[in-house]
């Protein structure tokens, strides 16, 4: 899984670690560890994201080529 994909993809949608986090529901600290990982990623939780940030989870998590994103 390519989490550092998911700053970049983030950063470029203009959203901090708390915009993340109040669209998904869940805590600034949840959000946080989920991006840095250090908490698990459900399936449910990767489609919330790749939709607040207009794309598909495969292209947030698994690409090589953020240019998809």
């Amino acid at each position: 899984m390519k989490l550092e994909n998911l700053q970049i993809v983030r950063k470029k949608n203009g959203l901090s670690y708390q915009d993340m986090a109040s669209k998904l529901g869940v805590s600034f600290q949840s959000y946080w560890m989920i991006e840095n990982g250090k908490r698990g990623l459900s399936y449910e939780t990767a489609i919330k994201i790749a939709e607040i940030l207009g794309t598909t989870p495969d292209k947030i998590f698994l690409s090589e080529d953020l240019t998809v994103c």
